[in-house]
């Protein structure tokens, strides 16, 4: 005999630590039970584990790369010391600040720490090599740390408060989606503050006592810099065509986003499958545990599949029937085979088609399928017929596999009408009638049923008819039922009529309306979005009967719920960043131009994506905004150099150019550094590289596009952005001098104070 126990965490455990609770116990009845053989079948801790593994070694592997650019950049063993103190500085507060929130180390918190070691770093860098270029210039390391620090604060302050104004709006987003930006926007965010903080304060004054003078001349511009420098020239000279360009690639980009699938979540590849199956109404039990050995002998002849374990009489989530069963099959590590967990499900349904009578679908870890949809209705039978031709014309899409339509089936029952004239005059309640017939099919309720006393512990004992006898109306007809006040018993046939019938399985409502489920799932790398979109096209979706509806389950609801939220998020966002723009700058217009620098990076981030076949999922979305956060760092960077050489009395094209000459050595060298971060985290290696790598791959992509094009449009926009403030203010002057007072004529000017 074999007994299985499964064992969940309550709410708020950690898996690892309930899983090593277990099996230390496990060990312990070992011991005291050494005839008794504990073997453990199935875990999902195992994916956590190594989520948490591959997690870690992505976050060492990326600050690893990310040092090695700056010290490959600067040549300074002593800067690329200093850089590399920041990042502990800013991870480890982070932990604690998760410990507050109550978060965990899951798939989203890791992946917000690891894709940010290269933004960690950012601000140190940005500090160094200013630092670095003022030692150059003969000053000694604690006067071009004062003198560096002090120029470049304001736009070190507002590259990390950019980040943290983007995400604190998404940390709002409600559903399931709202979670995944919830965590990373939190976890990103405080490690990017404490990031500013260990900036200003730490690493200005370590290299001021750590660094050493290295004073040499200024050598001229390399050839890579003096091309940059004849383009940015003229880009200035002729910013109305580059903007115009530059709204082109924008629009381009925007457009581009049609070009990809998109899809909730990315399919990750767990080495683990749910199967769940049902048999027809009225199957017995011995029929379902001979079909589902039948299945698992044909898994286990796939070299892939290490375990099966099949719990009987039970699907998820939670529905209870002898007609049902679920088994969740185990396979070897992804590296071990050459098929992918989806690839192997899609050929594991393949061969159960075979099996006659058999109903069959695959569930998501969360006991979901990949499509589902939701037919609702006033009129069972009219609910019943759209969703069996819904499914029958969603069999046309090559996108599905496996549809099933999840009507109510009926199933055979036994039907009882009191004659209740007939019953009262002879004292026989309902309550006698029900339990007559409750004890004679599935036997009393358990707290009514005898007890056998065993030791320590009391067995139920359940009575009831056989098998053979509840399916003859003749012997149903023949039970007797008490008269009351003990007057003797009459035949059951006596009090109620009894018929056998067929009925629903079950009733199930959705929003209080009648409802039915058609299912199905995807084939290979399909998108969720893409199958949604050729579903709605059917013919059966554009002639719904009144007052049916078929509305997104599942997955497909939390897209529709992400897409909603996530323009909303977005632009909120934007509106945040903007706000901390003009207030750190003081002026309205030119953060502007630190705003039209963002579009320019998606047009990179959805190459990335196309280049490399992935889906516009959820990390992909979240990567996005965080895009959207860290590219204002290259313009931030320009605008502000700008704005301070104009406040010194250059003319503002000078000024500009002069700025891209001299911020594009830190533009580049942070970039590099940001990409080289995320790297590990897009090849994908270990378990869930499958949700790091889209994201890290958008952001990758955004950023290198972003920095080409930030360091030619932003300074032709900053001067477009300036035109208008002169427009804006000699119309004020008109004004003022229709009113009657005097004011003196003047040539060009910049509205910059």
């Amino acid at each position: 005999p074999v007994v299985a126990l499964g064992i969940k965490r309550s709410k708020g455990a950690s898996d690892v630590v309930v899983a090593k609770a277990v099996q230390t116990r496990i060990d312990l009845l070992r011991e005291q039970y050494p005839d008794v053989e504990l073997k453990l079948i199935d875990t999902s801790v195992d994916f956590t584990l190594g989520n948490y593994e591959a997690a870690i070694s992505t976050l060492f592997e990326g600050a690893t790369l990310a040092v090695i650019i700056v010290f490959l950049f600067l040549r300074d063993i002593r800067a690329t010391v200093i850089a590399a103190i920041s990042l502990p500085l800013s991870i480890f507060p982070a932990f604690w600040a998760m410990d507050i929130l109550g978060f965990s180390l899951n798939l989203v918190s890791f992946l917000a720490i690891t894709l940010s070691t290269g933004i960690l770093v950012d601000d140190a860098i940005v500090e160094i090599e200013n630092i670095v270029r003022h030692m150059r210039m003969g000053k000694s390391p604690y006067r071009a740390a004062l003198e560096a620090a002090d120029e470049i604060g304001l736009a070190v302050i507002a590259i990390s408060l950019t980040i943290i104004a983007i995400f604190a709006p998404a940390s709002f987003m409600s559903g399931i989606a709202g979670q995944f930006f919830k965590q990373f926007g939190i976890t990103v965010s405080v490690q990017v503050f404490f990031s500013l903080l260990a900036a200003r304060f730490v690493t200005p004054v370590l290299a001021a006592y750590f660094m050493k003078a290295h004073p040499h001349e200024p050598s001229p511009p390399g050839r890579v810099l003096r091309g940059y420098a004849s383009v940015v020239t003229w880009s200035a000279r002729h910013y109305y065509v580059t903007v115009l360009i530059g709204l082109a690639v924008f629009a381009a980009s925007i457009l581009s986003i049609k070009l990809l699938p998109q899809g909730f979540l990315p399919a990750q590849d767990t080495a683990r499958s749910l199967l769940a199956m049902e048999l027809p109404p009225g199957s017995q039990l011995a029929y379902t545990e001979k079909v589902t050995e039948d299945i698992v002998a044909r898994l286990r002849k796939r070299p892939e599949v290490k375990s099966v374990f099949v719990d009987g009489g039970r699907v998820p989530p939670g529905i209870q029937e002898v007609r049902r069963a679920s088994l969740i099959i185990n396979y070897t590590p992804k590296h071990d085979r050459n098929m992918t967990q989806r690839e192997l499900e899609l050929s594991i349904g393949q061969e159960l088609e075979s099996i006659p009578d058999i109903r069959y679908w695959f569930l998501d870890e969360n006991g979901l399928r990949a499509v589902s949809l939701v037919v609702t209705g006033p009129d069972i039978g009219i609910v019943g017929n759209v969703a069996n031709e819904l499914a029958t014309q969603m069999k046309r899409i090559p996108l599905l596999a496996n549809i099933t339509p999840e009507t109510s089936l009926d199933r055979p029952e036994l039907r009882v009408q009191p004659r209740a004239d007939l019953a009262a005059r002879l004292g026989v309640s309902t309550e006698q009638l029900s339990q007559t017939i409750r004890v004679a099919t599935i036997g009393d309720v358990g707290p009514a049923l005898a007890k056998f006393d065993a030791g320590d512990r009391q067995v139920p004992i359940r009575v009831q008819l056989e098998d053979s006898a509840r399916a003859d109306l003749k012997t149903l007809e023949q039970m007797q039922v008490p008269i009351g006040g003990g007057r003797g018993h009459v035949p059951l046939s006596v009090v109620a009529d009894i018929r056998l019938d067929q009925g629903p399985t079950s009733i199930n409502r959705y929003d209080r309306q009648r409802q039915a489920t058609v299912a199905a799932d995807l084939v290979g790398t399909a998108a969720l979005g893409d199958a949604t979109r050729q579903i709605h096209e059917l013919p059966v979706m554009k002639t719904l009967p009144k007052g049916v509806t078929v509305n997104p389950s599942g997955d497909a609801e939390s897209l529709n719920e992400l897409s909603e939220g996530f323009a909303t998020a977005i632009t909120a966002g934007l509106m945040m960043v903007y706000a901390v723009l003009v207030l750190l700058f003081g002026t309205f217009l030119q953060p502007i131009t630190i705003l039209f620098s963002l579009p320019l990076s998606i047009g990179g981030a959805i190459m990335a994506l196309l280049l490399t076949g992935k889906q516009l999922t959820t990390p992909v979305w979240i990567g996005i905004l965080m895009l959207m956060g860290i590219v204002t760092k290259n313009a931030i960077m320009l605008v502000e150099f700008a704005i301070e050489s104009i406040r010194e009395g250059r003319a503002r094209e000078e000024a500009i150019i002069d700025a891209g000459m001299k911020r594009a050595r830190p533009i580049v060298m942070t970039t590099v550094a940001m990409v080289a971060g995320m790297t590990p985290s897009a090849l994908a290696f270990g378990a869930g590289g499958e949700f790091r790598s889209p994201m890290a791959l958008a952001v990758i992509g955004g950023l290198l596009f972003s920095t080409l094009l930030s360091l030619v449009f932003v300074p032709a926009m900053f001067l477009m952005m300036d035109d208008v403030g002169n427009f804006f203010a000699r119309l004020g002057r008109k004004v003022i001098s229709s009113n009657g007072e005097p004011h003196e004529e003047s040539g060009p000017t910049t509205t910059i104070e």
